[in-house]
């Protein structure tokens, strides 16, 4: 089954140095992840400053530019991953935010799984 996983976090961290040893983990991860077929795509998200939205409200599209300023949390990349179970893909997304545990301390966020609605 397909699950897509998200990182999310506040806006400011993007402004943040992001410890080297974070990026060369997770780079590891990342690596043997698409080796085993485990995960199938994943990227960082821009930020919100260069997206925008488009919304539906009282029957009317609005499309809003970037900053969202108002926004508590953004979502700050993905990883689209093929696992045999809910509990293997719960595995993956500690053992993801245990990377950011062990070598960013100071970085709070969250990671959301999802399953993907099966295809017929």
């Amino acid at each position: 089954m397909r699950y897509l996983m998200f990182i999310k976090h506040t806006e400011d961290y993007r402004n943040s140095d992001v410890p080297a040893g974070l990026y060369e983990a997770m780079g590891r991860f990342v690596e043997a992840g698409m080796k085993s077929g485990a995960i199938i795509d994943t990227a960082g998200l821009k930020p919100t400053a260069d997206g925008s939205r488009v919304q539906l409200r009282g029957r009317k599209i609005i499309v809003t530019d970037g900053p969202f300023t108002e926004t508590k949390e953004i979502i700050g990349g993905y990883a689209l991953m093929e696992m045999k179970s809910k509990a293997e893909a719960l595995e993956y997304a500690t053992r993801f935010m245990e990377l950011h545990r062990q070598y960013w301390p100071e970085f709070e966020g969250e990671c959301e799984v999802r399953p993907l609605e099966d295809q017929a």
